[in-house]
């Protein structure tokens, strides 16, 4: 990356440094780890936060990362108790009377986790809420 402030530049590089030190140890003592970044709700920077994810991928396979990003996080949610904002039904699950949050890939992320670095791309359904956002399949 081009920093053109060297106290910006100076800054990033030790947040990178740190990181690559973070996930090792986190992974090797079992931190339970979730996924986010500071740029919510903004559907904008979906294919950015989707590069972030994928890059967990230098210290996780790609099932650690996906499950990291899905079931981890609603087990997150599930512990912030009387604040957890999904209080209707389970989280992080494919079954009945769950919160439907679908995302179908075009390939198998499970194989190349850069599948997930493009969403507009090689999602093909995304469905929140039961509601389907996005379908290419029809």
């Amino acid at each position: 990356m081009n920093w053109s402030n060297p106290v910006s530049a100076a800054k990033y590089k030790q947040v990178v440094d740190a990181v690559d030190q973070l996930y090792p140890k986190a992974k090797k003592i079992g931190v339970n780890l979730a996924f986010g970044t500071d740029q919510l709700m903004d559907a904008s920077k979906a294919k950015q936060q989707s590069e972030y994810l994928v890059r967990l991928g230098e210290w996780f396979s790609p099932y650690e990362v996906l499950k990291i990003a899905t079931s981890e996080n609603a087990r997150l949610l599930e512990m912030s108790g009387p604040r957890h904002p999904y209080q209707d039904g389970p989280l992080g699950v494919v079954k009945e009377g769950a919160y439907a949050d679908l995302v179908i890939v075009d390939g198998n992320p499970l194989e190349d986790l850069d599948l997930v670095a493009d969403p507009e791309k090689n999602f093909v359904v995304i469905m929140k809420d039961g509601k389907i956002y996005k379908n290419t399949l029809e």
